[in-house]
């Protein structure tokens, strides 16, 4: 037996929560579900429960565009962000469409009923239970929640101490008065740094190579300000669009000229951090700004802690583990008590869940990727995934009010099939041009993408708003398989739809 919805959202963090609410409101008369494989809501801000763990992004777009986030920091602890996205889903009554320790197992399209028949285990005893969807919503995240990275170094036997990867932090793990050795450059690792030096008897940020690392306020005055004065949606909008405005401005600007943003980043570093610090060796990427992913840290408490005393930065490569700690390359050893790797997470591609069309197996990695969240030749699928340059949910919120208006035309033309078709060769494209390890790694896991639209992935919101959201919703896709005895209607065009694709 299966339960029938007409949407079936898989993930309920921060993206299935936005899905559920976007479906409800611009497809009021659709049933959905969401199917969560952990026990709890929330995804990544409930895994996480490392030290220190936050966004690096502000809230006023991480947050939803429908639900104003009105605390006063704006660059949000883990557990606050795990409160507003549980609040939201009991506020908008989505917390009695998920279904918690439902592990979705695979999925497959049948044409001739034109649904997918999606199976799932519930609970630790993995009962298998089925569900029919008209349409099938992913909204996984990027990478795998039970293995992150750890590369294969020598002696890690030898060493007697512990080691922990952050995406498994317990709260067993005891660092108060530790030596401790922090693996990695990236933002998990400026996040661990200044809170393990807290308590710990010192931190050292263990670097293969340096990572582009800025400082801003904890604190949006601007924002917190206008919350006094105006309504709290209002003043939400105002600060979410120019957060919007001022990230693509910088963004812009630090691509065309990289030299001068490479510049600034590393003098901004060395005034918080002094003229004797090694900006040179410690803080001076090999790569141009935006090449990966800026690294924050608020009110510059990394460097407030390296200033202290009670952290440092060692650049450099791992020979092996030792009995005591870690030798580098160079011969130095460092000592420590407890290793903390840092080093990075696996990525997957819609948690690797088997997909199939009439029986027949389907490898999404070899599709082309339609306007960053759908697959060609594969129908009525969508996943949700967010930029690399801005807070994921501005994609999010974009993302799902797209599957709402393809939702919405295929019920208007009694067709119940909506499917990408390449219509024209394209010069493919890895999906996304950035030199993380992490992601590079996990490329060939993904589909690429095209050289023009609407194959095209752009890492603009502005552009992306005009073109999901007022933008044709035929280039390229294909409409089909009406019910049986329905009489089809003619596709219809939303005023200003083609104007809009083009830009």
């Amino acid at each position: 037996m299966s339960e029938y919805f007409d949407v079936v959202v898989v993930g309920a963090g921060i993206s299935g929560v936005g899905a559920g609410y976007h479906l409800q409101d611009k497809c009021p008369d659709r049933s959905y579900v969401v199917l969560e494989g952990r026990d709890r809501i929330g995804g990544t801000w409930d895994l996480f429960r490392y030290p220190g763990v936050r966004s690096d992004s502000d809230m006023h777009t991480l947050g939803y565009s429908f639900r104003p986030w009105t605390a006063a920091k704006s660059i949000a602890d883990g557990p606050a962000i795990l409160d507003y996205i549980e609040d939201t889903a009991r506020e908008f009554a989505i917390d009695r469409h998920i279904r918690t320790q439902h592990r979705v197992v695979r999925a497959d399209w049948s044409t001739d009923e034109a649904v997918w028949k999606v199976v799932a285990e519930k609970g630790p005893e993995r009962e298998e239970v089925r569900f029919c969807c008209r349409f099938l919503f992913m909204c996984t995240g990027y990478y795998n929640y039970d293995r992150g990275y750890t590369p294969d170094w020598e002696g890690v036997q030898d060493f007697a101490g512990r080691i922990v990867h952050p995406q498994f932090w317990g709260e067993d793990v005891d660092y108060s008065g530790k030596r401790v050795i922090v693996i990695g450059s990236g933002a998990t690792a400026v996040t661990l740094v200044p809170e393990l030096a807290r308590d710990a008897a010192h931190v050292t940020m263990l670097q293969r190579s340096p990572t582009y690392v800025v400082s801003r306020p904890s604190k949006d005055a601007v924002a917190n300000w206008l919350r006094r004065w105006l309504p709290d949606k209002t003043a939400y909008a105002i600060t979410r669009w120019k957060n919007v405005l001022l990230q693509q401005y910088f963004y812009r600007a630090m691509r065309r000229h990289p030299e001068k943003a490479k510049e600034r980043l590393i003098q901004m570093v060395q005034e918080h951090l002094g003229p004797d610090y090694d900006t040179g060796t410690h803080f001076t990427p090999r790569y141009n700004p935006w090449d990966q992913r800026l690294c924050l840290v608020p009110d510059a408490d990394m460097f407030d802690a390296i200033r202290s005393g009670t952290a440092s930065v060692v650049t450099g490569t791992i020979d092996r583990f030792v009995k005591e700690g870690i030798r580098l390359s160079s011969g130095e050893v460092l000592k420590a008590d407890l290793v903390v790797t840092a080093t990075g997470l696996e990525m997957q591609l819609m948690s690797d869940i088997p997909l199939s069309i009439d029986g027949t197996p389907v490898d999404p990695s070899k599709s082309l990727n339609y306007k960053g969240m759908m697959y060609s030749d594969i129908p009525n699928l969508a996943s949700s995934f967010g930029y690399t340059n801005a807070s994921w949910t501005l994609k999010v919120d974009l993302t799902c009010g797209y599957v709402c208006r393809l939702l919405n035309a295929m019920k208007k033309r009694g067709l119940r099939q909506v499917t990408p078709r390449l219509k024209a060769p394209v010069e493919e494209q890895p999906l996304l041009d950035f030199s993380s390890g992490y992601v590079q790694r996990g490329l060939p896991k993904f589909p690429k993408q095209g050289n023009r639209q609407p194959w095209q992935v752009h890492q603009n919101y502005s552009r992306d708003l005009l073109a999901l959201r007022f933008g044709s919703i035929d280039a390229e896709m294909e409409f089909s398989n009406p019910a049986p005895g329905r009489r089809t209607e003619k596709p219809v065009r939303e005023p200003g739809e083609r104007a809009a694709e083009t830009v």
